[in-house]
């Protein structure tokens, strides 16, 4: 997937705004660190990381905007076993997860080829989730050692 995106303020409030969404600064914040991090956050570790720079951020507005956000189809949410939700930016190329059994990351990958158009006739797909599990390459290396 492509690293190099990085998505400013202006960008995202823009993008916002399109969606008939009121950028606040925590609104921002929220977006700006799902889009750039590119980690697939879950709601909690996006409260932690961004309480460092705003103190007064509540778990409450990290959910609702959270919330607005995927319902906005800005953001998308990747439901993960035992209902655990980490979040990803929506509007970019349709791709697949990997999640690492060991230590829980979550990959972006390219959805395989011999996939995209399979469909079955009469059925009308709006969305694909794609998932692979397995082991990371840096928890593979730690295990070697």
């Amino acid at each position: 997937m492509d690293d190099d995106r990085f998505l400013d303020d202006n960008r995202l409030s823009d993008m916002m705004h399109r969606c008939g969404i009121r950028p606040s600064v925590n609104r921002l914040a929220v977006l700006s660190f799902v889009a750039n991090r590119r980690t697939h956050p879950s709601a909690d570790e996006i409260l932690t990381e961004l309480q460092n720079k705003f103190p007064s951020l509540s778990r409450t507005t990290v959910y609702n905007t959270l919330h607005t956000l995927a319902a906005a189809k800005l953001l998308r949410e990747l439901e993960i076993e035992s209902g655990n939700r980490h979040y990803d930016l929506a509007p970019q190329p349709q791709h697949s997860h990997f999640i690492c059994r060991r230590c829980s990351r979550i990959f972006d990958m390219p959805i395989p080829e011999n996939l995209s158009g399979n469909t079955t006739p009469g059925f009308m797909i709006d969305s694909v989730e794609l998932y692979f599990k397995g082991i990371c390459p840096d928890c593979i290396s730690i295990k070697k050692q």
